[in-house]
């Protein structure tokens, strides 16, 4: 009898042994033999070229030196101010009336406020009063001067009636004592007498002549007097003028720096007019082209859509948190639409000449100080000196150091770190 089957189907696993799959042993021998030939082949560069670095051409920008018209300028923000604005004072302690509001075109000389100031009106009075009580007195000394040249003139001819009296006499006794009627005595008392007559018309002449000159003199202190006070009553008057305040240009009220009927201080400031048909801009220049600036200079005023020529008129000689002021007027007639305070873009022509040597502007000028650039030929680029001149906001002229065509790089350069030559591949 057969034997009964059990339905388990026995396999070979137990006598299966794993095999490993065959090594790519080649495989780390072929990459060493790559890197080793890329370093052979920029080991073998780097010998024949000289270079001390290498660089991929597409980091840096390399350009040529040309001849071409150079434009040195520079562009700066501006704000539209009035070249004309003058700020009104209070003339004296008072009470000030406006005759005008904020906003107002006013033209010039018109009426803009009032001042009542009972010092200044009541010294004004007091002053004229005393004008004419010196008017008055000096009326009276012409009077009184008048008088005393007539007494001086009359003393002076009644000594004149005495000498001529007392020659009579004289002439007389001579006569009598010739007929033999007066004894010479009486020739001789006669003429001593003409004698004193004559010496006292003399001092009279003499006496007049100085009571003269003083009166004059008095007369004259009394006339400068009057001068004087005249001179006091007319600033008074003028003082009392300025308390009407008036437009000293025509234009438009700019600010108020009072109210109605308010009490101000002598020299407090009143109001501003602001002359808007004399606009001019100012404009803030980094310290660094404080130097390149001068009067006169031509500007371009970016206004919309158009530019407008003007002129530099006027440079702050001061320097604050590194920037410098200016002032740039029009040449023409200041644009319609320009408003106070507005802000605009100027820019400023330092210099212009024809075929001038320049490469764009670049890191080696400020990197380097403009002293030294890279000059590609046949891949190296090489540092070599170089002197720069004119420095423009988008170019640079070289004056040393390079020639028309060279190749030079303008940017990128950081890589390089100042190596004598730097392969670019």
């Amino acid at each position: 009898m057969n034997a009964p089957l059990t339905g388990i189907i026995r396999d070979t696993s137990s006598q299966d042994m794993a095999v490993e799959p065959p090594r790519r042993r080649w495989l780390p021998i072929g990459i060493g033999a790559v890197v080793a030939t890329a370093a052979l082949v920029w080991a073998w560069s780097h010998f024949f070229s000289g270079a001390h670095r290498s660089v991929a051409g597409d980091r840096v920008r390399i350009v040529k030196v040309a001849l071409a018209p150079f434009v040195s300028d520079l562009s700066a923000q501006g704000r539209v101010v009035a070249a004309v604005s003058p700020t009104l004072y209070a003339p004296a302690l008072g009470t000030v009336t406006l005759k005008v509001a904020a906003g107002q075109s006013v033209s010039q000389g018109q009426l803009l406020a009032t001042l009542d100031s009972p010092e200044v009106t009541n010294e004004y009075a007091r002053e004229d009063s005393k004008l004419q009580g010196l008017r008055a007195t000096l009326a009276q000394e012409g009077v009184d001067v008048a008088t005393s040249r007539l007494q001086n003139r009359q003393i002076v001819e009644l000594a004149k009636v005495g000498v001529e009296g007392a020659e009579r006499e004289r002439k007389r006794a001579q006569d009598a004592h010739e007929l033999g009627v007066l004894p010479v005595m009486e020739v001789d008392r006669r003429a001593d007498e003409l004698r004193v007559a004559q010496v006292k018309y003399a001092h009279a002449v003499d006496e007049a002549k100085l009571k003269n000159q003083s009166l004059d003199f008095q007369l004259q202190s009394r006339r400068l007097e009057v001068e004087r006070q005249q001179l006091l009553l007319d600033n008074l008057h003028r003082r009392v003028d300025e308390l009407d305040v008036i437009a000293p240009v025509a234009g438009v009220i700019g600010t108020l720096n009072v109210a109605q009927r308010a009490a101000v201080a002598a020299n407090a400031p009143l109001m501003t007019v602001v002359d808007l048909s004399r606009l001019e801009v100012d404009i803030q220049v980094p310290e660094t082209y404080a130097d390149s600036l001068g009067i006169g200079m031509p500007a371009e005023v970016r206004v919309g859509a158009k530019t407008v020529r003007g002129h530099l008129t006027a440079i702050s000689p001061e320097v604050n948190d590194n920037i410098v002021t200016g002032r740039v007027a029009f040449d023409d007639a200041v644009p319609p639409e320009l408003r106070q305070n507005q802000r605009i873009s100027v820019r400023i022509v330092l210099d212009q000449r024809d075929q001038v040597l320049q490469l764009p502007r670049g890191s080696f000028v400020d990197a380097g100080g403009g002293r030294f650039a890279y000059v590609v030929r046949d891949g190296l680029a090489t540092r070599t000196p170089i002197t720069i001149g004119a420095v423009a906001i988008d170019r640079v002229e070289i004056t040393a150091g390079l020639k028309p065509g060279d190749e030079v790089v303008v940017s990128g350069d950081d890589a390089f770190e100042s190596a004598p030559s730097v392969l670019i591949r």
